[in-house]
């Protein structure tokens, strides 16, 4: 009788025991996939603001040195790249020397003077680059 039971359980686990097992991976991928997914999402936002925030400390660093913040046509390449006529320039004021993009790929959009109260606005479109929207779509700006 022993070697009965021996040969049984050297044959591996039987059809209904994998069914169970591939049952249950498929629930706990079902409930957790979508909490991945959503922290995920949430990344990509966090390191907008983030971004935001270094560039706006660029930003302050340049005005303290040429006496104002860069104008829309000089944009953000004026951290990176001495704009014309401007002696007292001291940077570049970013440590890479190029201006990144959002996570998303998608350039960040600049305006001076700002349009919300502030001498600038710098903002990022989120992943639908398009003004608006919920979620990983929705705006991610400086004056908020």
């Amino acid at each position: 009788m022993k070697l009965q039971t021996h040969e049984r359980r050297a044959r591996g686990f039987s059809l209904i025991e994998l069914l169970v097992v591939l049952v249950i991976l498929g629930l706990l991928a079902g409930l957790v996939g979508p909490q991945v997914i959503k922290y995920l999402g949430g990344a990509n936002t966090k390191t907008a603001k983030l971004q935001i925030e270094d560039f706006s400390t660029a930003l302050d660093a340049f005005r303290l040195d040429m006496g104002r913040y860069p104008n829309s046509a000089e944009g953000l390449a004026a951290l990176v790249v001495q704009p014309s006529g401007a002696t007292r320039w001291n940077g570049p004021y970013l440590r890479k020397n190029t201006i990144p993009k959002d996570p998303w790929g998608h350039d960040y959009q600049y305006r001076s003077p700002g349009q919300h109260g502030g001498a600038f606005d710098l903002y990022s479109l989120g992943a639908d680059n398009a003004e608006g929207g919920d979620g990983e779509n929705q705006d991610v700006v400086s004056w908020q």
